[in-house]
């Protein structure tokens, strides 16, 4: 028997069920492990982020992230890394080497600065102006989780998922209200992957069908552009130089995402002569940063730190931030509509948001819905790709104001 006592004793059967939280979180983490494997909804950071989270709040393994002061000796002074791992095991040392330092977010900007085309938007400049639009949600609900008791750090956290960007949302979450960033990458990531159920409705409600019947292509035979691009390579290589230089000079606090964004989009445009470097941005390091990222930030959502009214009110605020950014570009739209002769369909305002092409495809597939010859995605990712944009600067903006 005193052997069965101690086999029983090495178990973690009984701190399973002593504590409902660590169920709960299991189930969350299975849940989240269904949407990305059976629903596809962003799968590359949803089963990571879905596994971490399970490897964290598996009783006994100590594999969940410790609180700022378990690893403090004195002041701001921290443990060094060799340190870290070994009283606090291996997903700590990824944390507070890879995550903490706000290593890993630039570098998927990197990433997908090499998988992205800024074509669209250069050909559709004026399109690019209803990208900014759709930050609305971002600032609205930072005042509003200003009101409600968040503070100000917190609350520009909470705002940023708004930006439909969850590697900028989890960058601006570790410099502002690093103890939210479980909850806030879980509600970025959860609502980007649910990009195609949240904008039909914002679209239905305020949208008529007769708006929703423009035809861009009718509308440029009608109203032909005046200034054409004579060199659109020459401009795209350009664009990432000037882009990273101007906003510097304006956001500086933005360089870190925009400076990478824009450079692994200029070793793209180069072609040949960096094609190796543009292959490892957008592959391997990508890949790799995804899978340190998803696992960390997983790993990051214990019961303890998880399970409390402010997450509900994160998963809510993260809501109504995101139909507010899809609103706000849509009004937009509508506005300029008010004034101008060549009319613009109020789905590339929907597109603003920076989940980037889910929100064009989906804008794209309503329009083509109701009129099958009505396809806009081109001019959808003038907008979508400007979110990108915006959603980095308007971090920069909150970390100069609140960092």
């Amino acid at each position: 028997m005193d052997a069965f006592n101690r086999l029983f004793e090495m178990t973690s059967f009984r701190e399973l069920f002593s504590d409902p939280g660590v169920i709960i979180m299991l189930s969350l983490g299975v849940l989240l492990l269904y949407l990305g494997i059976r629903k596809k909804y962003e799968p590359l950071l949803l089963v990571p982020i879905g596994f971490g989270l399970i490897l964290a709040n598996l009783p006994g393994a100590g594999m969940g992230i410790v609180p700022d002061e378990l690893v403090e000796i004195e002041g701001d002074r921290y443990k060094n890394l060799i340190e870290i791992a070994r009283d606090h095991g291996i997903m700590n040392f990824i944390y507070y080497s890879l995550i903490k330092t706000g290593f890993l977010p630039p570098l998927i900007f990197m990433g997908v600065g090499a998988l992205t085309d800024f074509g669209p938007m250069l050909r559709n400049l004026r399109l690019a102006l209803f990208g900014a639009a759709a930050q609305l949600g971002i600032f609205t609900v930072f005042l509003g989780a200003i009101a409600v008791g968040f503070t100000p750090q917190e609350a520009g956290s909470l705002g940023i998922i708004g930006g439909g960007d969850g590697p900028t949302a989890i960058y601006i979450s570790i410099i502002l209200a690093p103890h939210l960033l479980g909850p806030i990458a879980i509600a970025a990531y959860s609502y980007m992957a649910l990009v195609p159920m949240i904008i039909p409705p914002v679209v239905k409600a305020l949208c008529t069908k007769k708006e929703l019947h423009i035809n861009m292509k009718e509308m440029d035979k009608k109203y032909p552009s005046k200034r054409e691009i004579k060199n659109l390579n020459a401009a795209k290589i350009a664009f990432p130089i000037v882009m990273g230089i101007v906003i510097s000079l304006f956001v500086p606090t933005a360089v870190p995402l925009i400076g990478m964004l824009m450079f692994g989009n200029l070793v793209k445009e180069l072609g040949v002569i960096t094609g190796r470097l543009s292959s490892a941005a957008s592959g391997p390091i990508l890949n790799t940063a995804t899978i340190f990222l998803g696992l960390a930030v997983g790993a990051s959502m214990t019961s303890a730190t998880f399970l409390d009214l402010r997450t509900l009110g994160i998963i809510a605020g993260g809501f109504i931030a995101f139909s507010i950014s899809i609103a706000g570009g849509i009004i937009a739209v509508k506005i300029y509509n008010t004034f101008a002769k060549k009319k613009i369909n109020p789905l590339i305002g929907a597109t603003g948001l920076s989940a980037v092409p889910m929100a064009s495809r989906v804008a794209n597939e309503i329009a083509v819905k109701y009129d099958n010859r009505n396809h806009i995605l081109q001019y959808c990712m003038a907008s979508n790709i400007s979110g990108v944009i915006g959603s980095a600067v308007a971090a920069g903006v909150l970390i100069s104001f609140l960092g």
